[in-house]
């Protein structure tokens, strides 16, 4: 028994751990990380010190991610941090969003939130919150960094809160206040019941049905996963909803179904990576039917 649930746990953590460094690639958000890379989050209820803030450093985030792209990229986002920095306080707003964009062309969350972060602290308008708190969150899903992780989930939490305050009914903060709490800021249950309350309100709202269907498979709840995940592709299917699926399936012994929700999340992906692995996986069910 105990080495049965012991493999359940291994198809979970080796699924999950496969599927996140493919979306990693392709940017889709708002995924629940494995467990252990997770140790490091707050846990449930230990909401992190303002101190926390200062961890992430604009300067130092800028340099490691200029220190990924090439000279000739770097040097343009070195030209408008110059701007930034020189410009008047009026035209730092307008600065700030171009610095955001540039780096979030780039693919580099971090410092994209943080200047994000600027914009909304200075204008403080709903959708600026939204953006802020919508790239910390991707910048803490894309984030390998223990030491960094609680501090950008942290920011997007703020963030969310902030947003809150204008607007208490906004789903949109509600949603990303819940997928903040789930992952660390807070008791998981929170969360849970505010995503349940945004899924209620708006039975297809995508990100909220992720995260609800993400967390049912990390916490061992399968036949609930599976119902979520169904429901889910029902609105939009996607590769990371078909191999949520067949994880899922997988974890019940349902290896038919498994397998093909596994060939449909290949063919949505059409990524060598993932097509190697579900390859095997297929192969490796088939042999246990």
């Amino acid at each position: 028994m105990l080495k049965s649930i012991r493999s359940k746990q291994i198809i979970v953590t080796a699924a999950i751990v496969l599927l996140v460094a493919f979306l990693f690639s392709r940017d889709i958000k708002g995924l629940v990380k494995p467990k252990e890379e997770t140790s490091n989050v707050p846990a449930g209820g230990q909401m992190m010190s303002e101190a926390a803030e200062q961890q992430i450093s604009l300067t130092e985030v800028s340099t490691i991610g200029k220190n990924m792209i090439n000279a000739g990229l770097a040097a343009e986002i070195t030209s408008l941090e110059n701007a930034y920095n020189k410009a008047a306080d009026k035209d730092k707003v307008a600065a700030a969003k171009l610095l955001a964009q540039k780096w979030d062309d780039l693919e580099q969350s971090v410092p994209s939130a943080l200047y994000l972060e600027i914009v909304a602290k200075e204008s403080q308008l709903l959708p600026n919150w939204l953006k802020a708190g919508e790239m910390f969150l991707k910048a803490f899903d894309n984030s390998r960094d223990s030491l960094m992780q609680p501090a950008l989930l942290q920011r997007a939490n703020i963030a969310y809160s902030n947003a809150l305050k204008i607007d208490s009914t906004n789903l949109d903060a509600k949603t990303g206040m819940g997928i903040s709490i789930v992952n660390g800021m807070g008791a998981p249950m929170q969360g849970i019941a505010m995503l349940l309350d945004v899924v209620k309100k708006d039975p297809k709202n995508l990100k909220a049905n992720m995260s609800l269907g993400t967390f049912a498979i990390k916490s061992g709840q399968f036949d609930k996963a599976i119902t979520r995940f169904i429901d889910i592709i029902a609105i939009k299917p996607s590769p990371d909803a078909y191999f949520y699926l067949a994880t899922a399936y997988e974890n019940l012994g349902k290896n038919a179904e498994a397998i093909d929700a596994y060939v449909k999340s290949k063919d949505l992906a059409a990524n060598p990576t993932l097509s190697k692995f579900i390859d095997s996986k297929v192969l490796e069910l088939k042999n246990k039917i």
